[in-house]
């Protein structure tokens, strides 16, 4: 997959599509492995937590709604940094290899084992993501997104750092399924390659997923319907993304 997608530039789209509040400052809308971004996480009010809550920095200050109280809006790093990293910069060194978990080994590979087994699981909102098509015989970034328009909540883990001098780092990666079968996805990424996207999640699933007990999570590891999801290469220059970030 690519270490690439787009947030959501529109603040509305934070409390319409996911119950949460809008962040203050919607941030970069590129973003890229390193960069900070926002996952969503069950409510403290609603769920036991797994580890100590961080307060959410840069979010707008404004009552909460019933649903924003179930869910709440993290600024965190994209890159999953694992708990026993031994310092921050270590983390962000790590961040691009970790920016994605396979969702059949993410409950055992020594990076993402532990936040999955805590039930450290999130949901991403993202407008598209982007993956390359090599079809025509040189890499053409393709702009992927639902054919109705509205966010994607993608499945996620997320991880919470704390070095010894008290400094805390929140990062999350994203959930990925195999596509080889998959009747749009297949046709990209690196030819002879395994295939993959995003678990995108079904906007009825979302507390489902993120208050599933430990041996039920991998029932939402499933292909988004190809049928609900357009492709669109980016053909126009000034549609194209900068070099490096589809790498």
């Amino acid at each position: 997959m690519s270490t690439y997608y787009e947030t959501l530039q529109n603040a509305s789209a934070y409390p319409e599509s996911f119950g949460v509040e809008s962040p203050a400052v919607l941030g970069e809308r590129h973003l890229w492995p390193r960069k900070n971004g926002f996952f969503i996480r069950a409510a403290a009010e609603a769920v036991d937590e797994v580890a100590p809550v961080v307060a959410s920095e840069g979010l707008a200050e404004s009552p909460p709604s019933r649903a924003a109280r179930r869910r709440e809006l993290v600024p965190a790093q994209w890159g999953l940094v694992p708990h026993w990293v031994k310092s921050a910069s270590d983390g962000k060194l790590r961040a691009p290899k970790l920016a994605h978990a396979k969702s059949d080994t993410a409950s055992t590979g020594t990076a993402f084992r532990d936040a999955w087994l805590n039930g450290q699981r999130c949901i991403v909102p993202m407008a598209a993501f982007y993956e390359d098509d090599f079809r025509p015989g040189k890499a053409v970034p393709t702009r992927i997104t639902r054919v109705d328009g509205k966010p994607m909540g993608v499945a996620g883990l997320w991880a919470r750092w704390q070095g010894p001098d008290g400094e805390v780092l929140l990062s999350y990666a994203l959930l990925t399924v195999n596509a080889n079968n998959h009747a749009l996805m297949h046709r990209y990424q690196q030819p002879g390659s395994e295939k993959s996207m995003p678990a995108i999640l079904n906007e009825g699933a979302y507390d489902a997923w993120l208050s599933a007990r430990q041996e039920k999570a991998k029932e939402f590891m499933r292909q988004y319907p190809a049928q609900w999801l357009t492709a669109n290469p980016l053909e126009k220059k000034a549609d194209k993304v900068p070099k490096g970030w589809l790498e």
